[in-house]
């Protein structure tokens, strides 16, 4: 988040921070909230997709997700690594990234109901600590946090590419969970009650300390991975500091495990299907968890942790517009074909709350998409041309469907 400072100017990064969750992590979540209490499938929005627009797009957006998080794995792996140990050789980041990507591996593989305690228990802890940090700030508040607007002698592509694809990052995946929505109590009700809750404390805990270190410090041209724990300095002492540096590794560690969570359920989903090997669908004896699924995401993780978070960003918007356009689409076509589909929540203000939910994360991807750096541009069309090279190729191999399915 630091990154979006720097490279965006202070006041654009506040604005992305500010704006972006109306035209896309809220309208995502509000199809999100629908689509699980109508369909509380594994697999979620993979298999949403497939009952909207057929067997290849379903395959498409489950593929195209699945790719997303190793490149988020390894993004929030890389992120830890860079506040634990910020000055330390590049091979001794890499190994605390690796090291964090195997403890969170062990704990999935234990099961969800671990890995739900520990996100509560985190994000609570994440959310005390930055409000004490931001009460603490406003007696030593001396600059105007949004000063200058947009950052002077940056390219167009600094600041409208890699700032936005940081902000929609910040904002992304409200859909992910529900690919583990067999796997939660009563999801048509507790799904969208945990997005009602979850989405604005999400965009209070980036913007209230943003605006307040912001305040404290100035020099946002030089902010970088630990700038926060610098701001804490400055605010309450060696002692704050430490708790906001815990606080930030704990939030990647709890955001790297939600990732491992959720992901590691749609290669199980469409190895069930076919899609995928059957090998993928074996479940752990003990802790009845796809730990094949697990352990291959958590490989793919480990290999991409050793490049830089911004490089992986960057990438992963790609694959996260493709996979939340697919999402969106489908709340769309399935009220035209099923309208009397049961919907225990439906999204509010009848055709014109669909319209909203569906055009302005559009516009969000389109935007991504123009204002996308030279690396993205790069490596992101032939990540999406996978998917389809993928699909046929699995065509052409007779379907296998696990014996257990």
């Amino acid at each position: 988040m630091e990154d979006q400072v720097s490279t965006s100017g202070p006041g654009m990064a506040l604005i992305y921070q500010m704006l972006i969750p109306l035209f896309w992590c809220i309208p995502i979540a509000l199809v999100a909230s629908e689509l699980t209490t109508a369909m509380p499938v594994q697999g979620g929005f993979y298999r949403w997709t497939r009952a909207a627009f057929g067997d290849m797009w379903g395959f498409l957006a489950g593929w195209w997700n699945w790719l997303t998080s190793f490149f988020l794995g390894g993004a929030y792996a890389a992120l830890l690594a860079d506040y634990a140990a910020p000055q330390v050789a590049h091979w001794k980041h890499y190994c605390i990234a690796v090291f964090a990507i195997l403890i969170i591996t062990y704990v999935n593989v234990r099961g969800i109901q671990m890995t739900g305690r520990l996100a509560i228990v985190a994000e609570l802890a994440i959310l005390a600590i930055v409000f004490a940090m931001c009460v603490m700030s406003v007696r030593v508040w001396t600059y105007n946090p949004f000063v200058p607007v947009v950052a002077p002698h940056k390219s167009i592509f600094q600041v409208f590419g890699v700032g936005f694809a940081i902000g929609l990052w910040l904002y992304a995946g409200y859909e992910q969970l529900s690919s583990v929505a067999e796997e939660i109590e009563n999801p048509q009700r507790n799904y969208p009650r945990a997005l009602a809750w979850v989405v604005p404390l999400s965009i209070l805990t980036y913007v209230l300390p943003t605006i307040c270190s912001l305040a404290v410090m100035g020099h946002w041209d030089r902010w970088h991975d630990g700038t926060f724990s610098d701001a804490a300095m400055l605010i309450g002492g060696w002692r704050l500091r430490l708790a906001i540096t815990l606080a930030a590794g704990v939030m990647s560690l709890a955001t790297l495990n939600s990732t491992v969570l959720s992901a590691t359920r749609m290669p199980f989903a469409m190895a069930q299907d076919g899609y995928l090997p059957a090998a993928l669908t074996r479940i752990h004896r003990k802790f009845g968890t796809p730990w094949i699924s697990i352990l291959l995401s958590a490989g793919a993780y480990c290999l991409l942790s050793w490049f830089p978070f911004a490089e992986l960003i960057s990438i992963y918007v790609w694959l996260r517009v493709a996979t939340s356009v697919m999402t969106v689409l489908s709340a769309w076509q399935l009220r035209r074909k099923h309208p009397d589909l049961q919907r225990t929540f439906r999204i509010p203000w009848g055709r014109k709350g669909l319209a909203y939910a569906v055009i302005a994360p559009l516009m969000m991807s389109g935007i991504a998409i123009i204002t996308s750096d030279k690396l993205a541009r790069e490596w992101g069309p032939i990540l999406l041309l996978s998917g389809p090279a993928a699909y046929f190729l699995r065509l052409s191999i007779p379907k296998t469907l696990p014996s257990d399915s």
